[in-house]
């Protein structure tokens, strides 16, 4: 039977870091730089442990400020969700997004996060919509609309998309 434990970035051990990091460069292929990493923690996260122990599934989800219609917004912005390849499409991305999704529903007024092509069908499945607004980020040199950007998916989100959807800024990519 698999384990779902969630604990802050803080009380993680090093080994579990590790597992978690090494989880992601195989997920990704590769293509999971350190700003990916840096970026999924500080917050919650979310592990699933096979019986033998192994991590098999990752997320978190850290607290970010969205700027929208003259209001500043407290939400929870999910990073580094990803399954063994060898085990993909058996639940666990689901069991790792409830867990997430339940600090979101407590701590945060609303959810975000940027979604792969494949990703986003768990995401779009578990109730996740896409922003239909302008996305941009506030940065060192003031706002930066962001017209190509993939818009994020959102959760418990009652926004208006006349008005930009407002990231705060950071370095690597900003969504």
């Amino acid at each position: 039977m698999n384990t779902l434990r969630t604990a802050h970035t803080s009380d993680l051990t090093a080994a579990e870091l590790r597992a978690a990091r090494a989880l992601l460069d195989e997920a990704f292929d590769g293509d999971f730089g350190d700003q990916d990493w840096e970026h999924g923690l500080g917050g919650v996260h979310a592990l699933v442990h096979g019986e033998d122990g192994r991590l098999l599934a990752h997320g978190s989800v850290v607290q970010r400020r969205l700027l929208h219609n003259g209001r500043s917004l407290r939400i929870g912005y999910v990073e580094a969700v990803a399954v063994r390849p060898d085990r993909q499409r058996q639940g666990l991305g689901g069991q790792v997004m409830g867990a997430l999704e339940r600090v979101i529903d407590g701590a945060y007024e609303l959810g975000a996060l940027s979604a792969s092509d494949d990703g986003a069908r768990l995401y779009l499945g578990r109730g996740w919509q896409e922003w239909k607004g302008a996305v941009g980020t506030l940065g060192p040199e003031g706002v930066i609309h962001l017209p190509d950007e993939e818009p994020p998916l959102l959760r418990g989100a009652d926004l208006d998309p006349a008005y930009a959807f407002l990231i705060d800024w950071r370095d690597g990519d900003v969504y």
